[in-house]
């Protein structure tokens, strides 16, 4: 009994070995066409992922500049606004300070003017007080109580005709 059929094993080995030769001819060339071409685009497509990669993080790295620069001159523009703020109210500050020295110059010569119209005023009125005490005493004979009652109506006159507080303040 002879277990191996050797024809059947020829045969196999033929049919092996014609199979192998056409998938070689065959298929195997387009298969490891295939094979090359879908690893160059696997490459191509690394190279191409790296590239843009690395434009990326140029791009990054100019937008990251720019934006410091714009920072930079965010502060500058601020720090000019604050000067010029400050400048402004500097000079809004002067010129208050301008006015003031006028009104306050102006009320000061208003005072003197009334002090003076106050002085005029006063003296008038002694004068006209005055004459009309001299012309009592030149209508009638002084004695002792005459006297004294006409310096008290002049006294009494003078009080009365004495210029209001508001006046007298200003006059000191």
């Amino acid at each position: 009994m002879n277990l191996i059929d050797w024809r059947l094993v020829g045969t196999q080995i033929i049919g092996f070995l014609l199979t192998v030769w056409l998938v070689r001819r065959f298929a195997w060339a387009p298969l490891l066409k295939v094979l090359e071409e879908r690893r160059q685009r696997i490459a191509a497509q690394f190279q191409e992922a790296e590239r843009q990669q690395s434009e990326a993080a140029a791009l990054k790295a100019r937008v990251d500049q720019e934006l410091r620069g714009i920072e930079a001159q965010a502060r500058k523009r601020i720090q000019e606004a604050v000067g010029e703020g400050q400048r402004v109210a500097g000079e809004i500050k002067t010129q208050a300070q301008q006015e003031a020295a006028q009104r306050i110059a102006r009320a000061e010569d208003e005072i003197v003017r009334e002090r003076e119209k106050a002085k005029e005023l006063l003296k008038e009125q002694v004068v006209s007080l005055s004459v009309r005490v001299a012309e009592k005493i030149l209508r009638k004979e002084i004695d002792g109580p005459t006297q004294r009652k006409l310096v008290a109506e002049f006294i009494d006159e003078v009080e009365a005709a004495a210029p209001p507080a508001s006046v007298r303040a200003g006059a000191r």
